[in-house]
């Protein structure tokens, strides 16, 4: 490892400052959900069926990378507070399409406020020149990393293992 390396402050390391910030930008967005009654995955989970009505639980759960069976658990949960529907599809019965209720357009109303809000308050110290320069760089350092658009890495830590889900220990 490189002398420069250890001995240069933290702040001088672009991706120690991506991952400070990103951290602390998750982990309040989690704080400004709470009130709502929600979590982070439901937020993106909402957001995803409403700009793909009919989407099937298989195919979201592939968007989001995680196994099809915990995504069901957390579907259950939102089914129940009726924020979404599960519908047999019209091109095949065996599969289930969703969509949002009224409730779930509602709360993805309110999210969408408190997601507003909260990059107001994240970029506050930034121009919005400079917000919208930072976004098309980040957006570039994403899709140079491969990362989903609109996925947030954090789905991943939901997936039970692959010896989990078979029932492995």
């Amino acid at each position: 490892m490189s002398k420069d390396y250890l001995s240069a402050p933290p702040r001088q390391f672009t991706s120690f400052l991506l991952a400070q910030v990103g951290a602390h930008a998750a982990s309040r967005f989690a704080e400004r959900l709470l009130p709502l009654g929600f979590l982070p995955h439901h937020a993106g989970i909402l957001r995803m069926i409403a700009t793909s009505p009919g989407l099937s639980q298989q195919e979201l759960a592939k968007r989001l990378g995680i196994f099809a069976s915990r995504l069901v658990a957390i579907l259950d949960e939102m089914e129940k507070r009726d924020l979404l529907e599960r519908r047999a599809s019209e091109n095949d019965r065996r599969v289930y399409a969703l969509q949002l209720t009224q409730q779930g357009h509602e709360a993805l109303r309110e999210i969408a406020q408190v997601a507003r809000q909260h990059q107001t308050d994240l970029c506050a110290c930034l121009s919005e020149e400079e917000t919208a320069k930072l976004t098309e760089l980040l957006n570039r350092i994403a899709a140079q990393e491969g990362l989903q658009p609109g996925v947030h890495p954090g789905y991943a830590r939901l997936a039970a293992s692959p010896k989990t889900e078979s029932g492995a220990a």
